[in-house]
Protein backbone atom coordinates (compact mmCIF):
# COMPACT_ATOMS: atom_id res chain seq x y z
CA UNK A 1 0.00 0.00 0.00
CA UNK A 2 2.78 2.69 0.85
CA UNK A 3 4.22 1.37 -2.28
CA UNK A 4 0.93 2.41 -4.06
CA UNK A 5 0.41 5.61 -2.45
CA UNK A 6 3.83 6.56 -3.38
CA UNK A 7 3.04 6.38 -7.36
CA UNK A 8 -0.09 8.70 -6.84
CA UNK A 9 0.94 11.54 -6.36
CA UNK A 10 3.13 11.38 -9.63
CA UNK A 11 0.27 9.61 -11.69
CA UNK A 12 -1.98 12.54 -10.07
CA UNK A 13 0.67 14.91 -11.05
CA UNK A 14 1.70 13.93 -14.54
CA UNK A 15 -1.85 14.06 -15.36
CA UNK A 16 -2.56 17.53 -13.57
CA UNK A 17 1.21 18.88 -15.13
CA UNK A 18 -0.81 20.88 -17.74
CA UNK A 19 -3.11 22.27 -16.02
CA UNK A 20 -1.24 24.28 -13.83
CA UNK A 21 -2.87 23.40 -10.60
CA UNK A 22 -0.68 23.43 -7.82
CA UNK A 23 -3.65 23.92 -5.37
CA UNK A 24 -5.36 20.36 -6.51
CA UNK A 25 -1.46 18.79 -6.06
CA UNK A 26 -1.23 19.99 -2.38
CA UNK A 27 -4.63 19.17 -1.44
CA UNK A 28 -3.85 15.40 -3.21
CA UNK A 29 -0.44 15.05 -1.51
CA UNK A 30 -2.34 15.88 1.71
CA UNK A 31 -4.74 13.02 1.32
CA UNK A 32 -2.40 10.49 0.59
CA UNK A 33 -0.70 11.68 3.41
CA UNK A 34 -3.74 10.73 5.84
CA UNK A 35 -4.47 7.34 3.58
CA UNK A 36 -0.66 6.65 5.10
CA UNK A 37 -1.09 7.76 8.34
CA UNK A 38 -4.44 5.66 8.68
CA UNK A 39 -2.38 2.69 7.33
CA UNK A 40 -0.04 2.82 10.29
CA UNK A 41 -2.04 2.71 13.05
CA UNK A 42 -2.05 0.23 15.41
CA UNK A 43 -4.24 -2.98 15.45
CA UNK A 44 -5.11 -2.67 18.94
CA UNK A 45 -6.64 0.79 18.00
CA UNK A 46 -8.10 -0.92 15.01
CA UNK A 47 -11.28 -1.83 16.02
CA UNK A 48 -11.64 2.04 17.40
CA UNK A 49 -10.54 3.85 13.95
CA UNK A 50 -13.40 1.09 12.31
CA UNK A 51 -15.94 2.45 14.46
CA UNK A 52 -14.88 5.83 13.97
CA UNK A 53 -14.25 6.01 10.03
CA UNK A 54 -17.58 5.62 8.99
CA UNK A 55 -18.71 9.10 10.90
CA UNK A 56 -15.87 10.68 9.36
CA UNK A 57 -17.49 11.92 5.75
CA UNK A 58 -15.65 15.70 6.33
CA UNK A 59 -12.36 13.78 5.28
CA UNK A 60 -13.55 13.52 1.72
CA UNK A 61 -14.27 17.63 1.90
CA UNK A 62 -10.42 18.22 1.81
CA UNK A 63 -10.89 19.31 -1.80
CA UNK A 64 -12.97 22.00 -2.96
CA UNK A 65 -15.12 21.12 -6.06
CA UNK A 66 -16.12 25.02 -6.10
CA UNK A 67 -14.21 26.85 -9.34
CA UNK A 68 -12.84 23.36 -10.43
CA UNK A 69 -12.99 22.24 -14.20
CA UNK A 70 -14.52 19.07 -15.11
CA UNK A 71 -11.00 17.16 -15.25
CA UNK A 72 -10.37 18.20 -11.84
CA UNK A 73 -13.96 17.60 -10.91
CA UNK A 74 -13.61 14.14 -12.22
CA UNK A 75 -10.55 13.26 -10.52
CA UNK A 76 -11.56 14.92 -7.69
CA UNK A 77 -14.53 12.98 -7.75
CA UNK A 78 -12.37 9.39 -8.34
CA UNK A 79 -10.52 10.00 -5.69
CA UNK A 80 -13.24 10.30 -3.35
CA UNK A 81 -14.82 7.11 -4.55
CA UNK A 82 -11.36 5.36 -4.08
CA UNK A 83 -10.97 6.59 -0.54
CA UNK A 84 -14.49 5.56 0.12
CA UNK A 85 -13.48 1.94 -1.54
CA UNK A 86 -10.93 1.77 0.47
CA UNK A 87 -12.48 2.65 4.00
CA UNK A 88 -14.82 -0.18 2.71
CA UNK A 89 -12.40 -2.91 1.87
CA UNK A 90 -10.79 -1.41 5.60
CA UNK A 91 -14.32 -2.17 7.13
CA UNK A 92 -14.84 -5.59 5.55
CA UNK A 93 -11.13 -6.34 6.16
CA UNK A 94 -12.16 -6.25 10.12
CA UNK A 95 -15.21 -8.12 9.78
CA UNK A 96 -13.35 -10.12 8.19
CA UNK A 97 -10.50 -10.40 11.02
CA UNK A 98 -14.05 -10.30 13.34
CA UNK A 99 -14.78 -13.66 11.48
CA UNK A 100 -11.45 -15.16 11.57
CA UNK A 101 -11.46 -14.23 15.14
CA UNK A 102 -14.69 -16.07 15.62
CA UNK A 103 -13.29 -19.07 13.50
CA UNK A 104 -10.35 -19.25 15.72
CA UNK A 105 -12.63 -19.67 18.86
CA UNK A 106 -14.49 -22.12 17.23
CA UNK A 107 -11.38 -23.93 15.97
CA UNK A 108 -10.31 -23.87 19.90
CA UNK A 109 -13.40 -25.15 20.92
CA UNK A 110 -13.34 -27.58 18.11
CA UNK A 111 -9.89 -28.74 19.31
CA UNK A 112 -10.99 -28.78 22.92
CA UNK A 113 -14.06 -31.09 21.66
CA UNK A 114 -11.74 -33.51 19.70
CA UNK A 115 -9.24 -33.44 22.48
CA UNK A 116 -12.03 -34.69 25.11
CA UNK A 117 -13.36 -37.03 22.27
CA UNK A 118 -9.88 -38.63 21.43
CA UNK A 119 -9.98 -38.89 25.59
CA UNK A 120 -13.45 -40.29 25.02
CA UNK A 121 -12.58 -42.65 22.31
CA UNK A 122 -9.67 -43.73 24.21
CA UNK A 123 -11.51 -45.08 27.40
CA UNK A 124 -14.16 -46.41 25.01
CA UNK A 125 -11.75 -48.42 22.82
CA UNK A 126 -10.43 -49.43 27.23
CA UNK A 127 -13.86 -50.27 27.60
CA UNK A 128 -14.20 -52.12 24.49
CA UNK A 129 -10.58 -54.40 24.64
CA UNK A 130 -12.27 -55.47 28.57
CA UNK A 131 -15.75 -56.12 26.80
CA UNK A 132 -13.27 -58.05 23.88
CA UNK A 133 -11.69 -59.44 26.74
CA UNK A 134 -14.57 -60.82 29.08
CA UNK A 135 -15.83 -61.90 25.41
CA UNK A 136 -12.84 -64.17 24.31
CA UNK A 137 -13.20 -65.88 28.23
CA UNK A 138 -16.68 -66.63 27.53
CA UNK A 139 -15.93 -67.71 23.94
CA UNK A 140 -13.15 -69.80 25.79
CA UNK A 141 -15.87 -71.23 28.17
CA UNK A 142 -18.36 -70.74 25.54
CA UNK A 143 -16.30 -73.68 23.66
CA UNK A 144 -15.24 -75.88 26.63
CA UNK A 145 -19.08 -75.99 27.24
CA UNK A 146 -19.83 -76.70 23.78
CA UNK A 147 -16.83 -79.65 23.35
CA UNK A 148 -18.20 -81.15 26.75
CA UNK A 149 -21.95 -81.15 26.01
CA UNK A 150 -20.60 -82.65 22.43
CA UNK A 151 -18.88 -85.91 24.40
CA UNK A 152 -22.01 -85.74 26.68
CA UNK A 153 -23.97 -85.93 23.71
CA UNK A 154 -21.65 -88.86 22.09
CA UNK A 155 -21.54 -90.77 25.71
CA UNK A 156 -25.20 -90.12 25.71
CA UNK A 157 -25.83 -91.56 22.39
CA UNK A 158 -23.67 -94.40 23.23
CA UNK A 159 -26.13 -95.18 26.50
CA UNK A 160 -28.68 -94.59 24.32
CA UNK A 161 -28.03 -97.56 22.14
CA UNK A 162 -27.00 -99.35 24.64
CA UNK A 163 -30.31 -99.07 26.31
CA UNK A 164 -32.21 -99.73 23.03
CA UNK A 165 -30.11 -103.17 22.34
CA UNK A 166 -31.10 -104.00 26.11
CA UNK A 167 -34.48 -103.04 25.66
CA UNK A 168 -35.12 -104.71 22.55
CA UNK A 169 -33.69 -107.73 23.77
CA UNK A 170 -36.09 -107.19 27.29
CA UNK A 171 -38.96 -106.62 24.80
CA UNK A 172 -37.98 -109.77 22.92
CA UNK A 173 -37.91 -111.70 26.21
CA UNK A 174 -40.93 -110.54 27.61
CA UNK A 175 -42.55 -111.07 24.25
CA UNK A 176 -41.55 -114.86 24.22
CA UNK A 177 -42.54 -115.00 28.07
CA UNK A 178 -46.03 -113.26 27.17
CA UNK A 179 -46.32 -115.65 24.49
CA UNK A 180 -45.43 -118.74 26.58
CA UNK A 181 -47.75 -117.67 29.33
CA UNK A 182 -50.63 -117.08 27.11
CA UNK A 183 -49.92 -120.84 25.63
CA UNK A 184 -49.61 -122.36 29.58
CA UNK A 185 -52.87 -120.30 29.85
CA UNK A 186 -54.35 -121.55 26.83
CA UNK A 187 -53.08 -125.37 28.45
CA UNK A 188 -54.15 -124.98 31.78
CA UNK A 189 -57.53 -123.52 30.81
CA UNK A 190 -57.89 -126.61 28.62
CA UNK A 191 -56.70 -128.36 31.08
CA UNK A 192 -59.11 -126.69 33.87
CA UNK A 193 -62.13 -127.92 31.41
CA UNK A 194 -60.64 -131.22 31.44
CA UNK A 195 -60.94 -131.37 34.72
CA UNK A 196 -63.69 -130.11 35.10
CA UNK A 197 -65.47 -132.28 32.84
CA UNK A 198 -63.74 -135.32 34.59
CA UNK A 199 -64.99 -133.80 38.11
CA UNK A 200 -68.49 -133.75 36.86
CA UNK A 201 -67.91 -137.16 35.14
CA UNK A 202 -67.56 -138.39 38.41
CA UNK A 203 -69.96 -136.53 40.70
CA UNK A 204 -71.84 -138.16 38.67
CA UNK A 205 -70.43 -141.94 39.18
CA UNK A 206 -70.31 -140.81 42.30
CA UNK A 207 -73.95 -140.46 42.55
CA UNK A 208 -74.21 -143.46 40.79
CA UNK A 209 -72.41 -145.56 43.49
CA UNK A 210 -74.07 -143.66 46.15
CA UNK A 211 -77.16 -144.46 44.95
CA UNK A 212 -75.78 -148.36 44.45
CA UNK A 213 -74.58 -148.42 47.47
CA UNK A 214 -77.72 -147.01 49.65
CA UNK A 215 -79.70 -149.71 47.13
CA UNK A 216 -77.37 -152.40 48.22
CA UNK A 217 -77.50 -151.61 52.04
CA UNK A 218 -81.73 -151.44 51.56
CA UNK A 219 -81.32 -155.02 50.14
CA UNK A 220 -79.08 -155.87 52.50
CA UNK A 221 -81.33 -154.47 55.32
CA UNK A 222 -83.82 -155.89 53.88
CA UNK A 223 -81.99 -159.46 53.76
CA UNK A 224 -81.11 -159.25 57.02
CA UNK A 225 -84.38 -158.56 58.40
CA UNK A 226 -84.99 -161.92 56.14
CA UNK A 227 -82.43 -164.10 57.95
CA UNK A 228 -83.38 -162.70 61.63
CA UNK A 229 -86.45 -163.66 60.83
CA UNK A 230 -85.96 -167.11 59.12
CA UNK A 231 -83.70 -167.69 62.13
CA UNK A 232 -85.80 -166.42 65.00
CA UNK A 233 -88.80 -169.09 63.32
CA UNK A 234 -86.42 -171.61 62.88
CA UNK A 235 -85.52 -171.67 66.36
CA UNK A 236 -89.26 -171.80 67.79
CA UNK A 237 -89.11 -174.73 65.64
CA UNK A 238 -86.39 -176.18 66.86
CA UNK A 239 -86.66 -175.99 70.64
CA UNK A 240 -88.78 -178.64 71.49
CA UNK A 241 -87.06 -180.94 70.11
CA UNK A 242 -84.23 -179.43 72.35
CA UNK A 243 -85.40 -179.96 75.41
CA UNK A 244 -86.41 -183.42 74.32
CA UNK A 245 -82.64 -184.35 73.75
CA UNK A 246 -81.67 -182.71 77.24
CA UNK A 247 -83.91 -184.92 79.06
CA UNK A 248 -82.40 -188.09 77.17
CA UNK A 249 -79.05 -187.20 78.42
CA UNK A 250 -79.74 -186.88 82.30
Amino acid sequence: MASENGKKPNWFKNVLSGQNQPDLEAHIEAIDKRSVSEENIDPANEAVETVETPTQPQSFNLLSKDKQDKVSLDLIVSLENMLKDRQLILYKVNELQDQVGAANETIQRYIEDKRKTDLLILKKNEELEDVEDKLTRKQMSYDQLLEDYKSYQSAARTDFDQLSSQLEQTKAKYDKLNEETTNSQYESMIKIKQLEENIRSLEVENQNYREQYERINQEKAELMKTINDFTERMSISFSPFAKASDTTDE
